[in-house]
């Protein structure tokens, strides 16, 4: 049964994948490499609803990995936080606030989506593959250092261009930072 559940840690992130792939078909003018991924799940967004109902499957197979995490032998300490952040980690992202789409003026949900959300998620899942590496070994302690180097200088240029989002100014390759520091972490 474990093996099952963990393998919907690997389903999870190719339905993000495919998430990412299909959903902007969907919206006239988007670009993957100048728009962010919460642009798809904006409100008024014409990729709302598709977006938000294919994120929920997203977040029930991640629950599935967590919970075949925690069911894993040899009663890894660190394994069992790894578990217990994963849950943490899916009750949060449950529910994201709406963000508005580009050029509206800002509300209180922008604020929630954009920073706290956004930094609390982003908290999460260093907190997942640190003790993940713990548990883990030698490889995955390399790969984890990597993406937190990837993390820090594609985080850094996402804040360079994020100012840009509410002004509507260009921001020619947000989405294409953003992509790549969520890819570096479903690869794990």
């Amino acid at each position: 049964m474990a093996k099952k559940l963990l393998i919907c840690g690997i389903l999870s992130s190719l339905l993000y994948v495919i998430m990412n792939i299909l959903a902007p078909m969907e919206f006239e003018g988007y670009s993957i490499s100048s728009q962010t991924v919460s642009e798809l799940s904006a409100i008024d967004a014409p990729t709302r609803t598709s977006w938000v109902l294919l994120a929920i499957l997203y977040i029930l197979l991640f629950a599935a990995f967590g919970l075949g995490v925690s069911m894993c032998p040899g009663g890894n300490r660190q394994l069992r936080i790894v578990a217990r952040l994963i849950i943490v980690y899916v009750i949060i992202n449950a529910y994201w606030p709406p963000m508005h789409l580009r050029g509206n003026e800002p509300t209180l949900t922008d604020t929630l989506h954009i920073i706290v959300w956004s930094m609390v998620t982003l908290t999460l899942m260093m907190l997942i593959m640190g003790f993940g590496a713990a548990a883990l070994g030698r490889s995955f302690r390399f790969y984890t250092i990597v993406t937190f180097v990837v993390f820090l200088t594609f985080g850094v240029l996402i804040g360079t261009e994020a100012p840009g989002m509410a002004k509507n100014l260009p921001t020619p390759r947000i989405g294409t930072w953003e992509r790549i520091n969520i890819g570096a972490y479903m690869l794990g």
